[in-house]
């Protein structure tokens, strides 16, 4: 079928809007039309060769959500008119997937970062071209897309879909941070570095679970006044003062938890030394940036002897089927208003919302096609 997508024929190049062919669903796929999608940084690592991916031409986009339009004869989740949130991809088989850790499955890098589906073949083309697809499962800047049934969440009707598409990867990933992989008791205090849309879920989420010293550090000051209008009681704008001296001053000896966001060996080396001395429920780093594969980092080993954790997390740890109808819930009881920090954007305007995204200008920018 004909659909619109968001194409980009070059490394670091311009998003192009163009007509190209889509498959027909195959027997365990679901068509999907896409009523919002956000733009994460992941994204933007793709488009400039950040990632192991194929070459361009290709196809971005991982927080789509819309309405099942086809489903493929072996499918029993969802049905046609099905509102969805649409996932990663996952294998399913692998030790990780069996036991409910979808994030870790074994075969994640070639399922969602190989640009084709895992036999090889790719769901987009544009005559006789080939167009790398099925990024992170979906391939989602388009106004139709081709998913597996592992990767669609079923979601209610009574809330506005065209804001859900984040959930599937930005906004889970920094509540389940806090939520599942943290847990902090209530009256807990945790430190946050970078409050962009993870950081700022994971600032939700905090308030959730009851911590009562939510610290945001941000080098942004726009985002860091956000922060504060969401619920952080302190805010550090670590570009002016050395963020660990003021953690532990606002602390006393440190924060029971501290979360980085942002991908950067010093901001990491920062989250670690803020940390208060490790107990059986304290003292923990959890790592949620993105970085390029060799990335290293410089620990102080006797901070860590000293029960201090350090903690890799992806996707908040979480099950999609079960955690995003949670979030949902809390939406709609007013207590996770992650819809606040989104900016919606015309299909079309896709360029001005990357470039808008880049400035620091808007949190999260999703595309309505």
């Amino acid at each position: 079928m004909k659909i619109k997508a968001a194409v980009v024929h070059e490394k670091s190049g311009p998003f192009k809007i163009e007509d190209i062919e889509l498959d027909e669903p195959r027997d365990d796929e679901v068509l999907v039309r896409i009523v919002g999608s956000g733009i994460c940084g992941t994204d933007l690592g793709a488009r400039d060769g950040h990632l192991p991916i194929p070459p361009p031409p290709s196809v971005f986009g991982h927080e789509g959500a819309g309405v099942v339009e086809k489903v493929g004869k072996q499918v029993r989740k969802v049905k046609p008119g099905d509102h969805v949130v649409l996932g990663w991809e996952s294998c399913g088989e692998c030790i990780s997937c069996r036991s409910g850790n979808d994030p870790y499955c074994a075969n994640f890098f070639p399922l969602n970062f190989g640009g084709a589906r895992m036999d090889g073949s790719t769901t987009l083309r544009k005559g006789n071209q080939i167009i790398h697809s099925s990024f992170l499962g979906q391939s989602s800047f388009a106004n139709f897309v081709l998913v597996s049934e592992r990767n669609v969440v079923k979601v209610r009707e009574d809330v506005p879909l065209e804001i859900l598409g984040p959930m599937g990867c930005g906004i889970r990933t920094g509540a389940g941070a806090v939520m599942i992989s943290l847990h902090p008791k209530a009256g807990s205090s945790i430190a946050i570095f970078g409050v962009g849309p993870v950081g700022m879920s994971a600032l939700l989420a905090a308030i959730v679970c009851g911590c009562t010293t939510i610290i945001a550090v941000d080098i942004n000051s726009d985002r860091l006044e956000m922060a504060k209008k969401f619920g952080a009681n302190h805010i550090i704008n670590s570009n002016k003062v050395d963020p660990v001296l003021a953690i532990q001053e606002i602390t006393g000896e440190g924060a029971d938890f501290t979360l980085e966001c942002v991908g950067n060996p010093r901001v990491l080396r920062q989250a670690v030394d803020s940390l208060i001395r490790g107990g059986p429920r304290c003292g923990v780093c959890g790592l949620l940036g993105v970085v390029a594969p060799g990335t290293e980092v410089a620990l102080d080993m006797e901070k860590l002897l000293n029960g201090r954790t350090v903690k890799g997390i992806i996707a908040g740890d979480s099950v999609p089927d079960v955690f995003i109808p949670v979030l949902i819930e809390l939406y709609r009881q007013g207590r996770f208003p992650f819809d606040q920090m989104i900016t919606f954007y015309p299909f079309d305007e896709i360029n001005k919302a990357v470039g808008d995204m880049e400035k620091g200008k808007v949190i999260k920018p999703v595309l309505r096609p």
